[in-house]
């Protein structure tokens, strides 16, 4: 059952990331980071114009308070709960992309590229410091959008760590 954190228009204003970093310490502190199936999923509590509704990524508050995220914890993604859409949702929040009610979220490709890769070796060296190996489920992160790594990327990263 993913943890769920609730994000709120304060946190969003203030750039205040401690809803995460409650979870997150607690989970580094006790070592259960990589135990279980453990998974997160926000709730975002953000009131919009109701004339005027945005996709969440579109509110500039919001995707700040994302990128932020993502330059302290640039392994969440890892974390997220895939199933519920989080990575996607997440990804929309780091991409330039366009919204087709017929065709969904549509990412701009190079930057797709870029985000996938950089997220693969940053999680990927993460693990290497903390002791950890599961290159399938990186395999499997980048499959979500589209990627097929081969076992010969994580092989040449092992063998040249950073």
């Amino acid at each position: 059952m993913p943890t769920v954190i609730t994000v709120n228009a304060q946190h969003f204003e203030t750039l205040d990331l401690s809803p995460v970093k409650v979870v997150l310490e607690n989970w580094l502190q006790t070592k259960t980071l990589f135990e279980g199936d453990r998974s997160l999923q926000f709730q975002i509590d953000y009131p919009q114009d109701p004339e005027q509704v945005l996709e969440l990524p579109d509110i500039p508050e919001i995707r700040l308070w994302f990128v932020r995220l993502d330059s302290i914890y640039p392994w969440i993604p890892y974390w997220l709960d895939w199933t519920s859409g989080e990575l996607a949702r997440y990804a929309a929040m780091m991409v330039p992309h366009e919204f087709s009610k017929r065709e969904g979220i549509q990412f701009n490709p190079q930057a797709l590229d870029l985000f996938v890769m950089r997220k693969i070796f940053t999680i990927h060296h993460w693990f290497q410091q903390n002791g950890v190996s599961r290159p399938n489920r990186l395999k499997q992160m980048a499959d979500l959008f589209g990627y097929e790594l081969e076992d010969s990327l994580f092989q040449l990263l092992d063998k040249h760590p950073a």
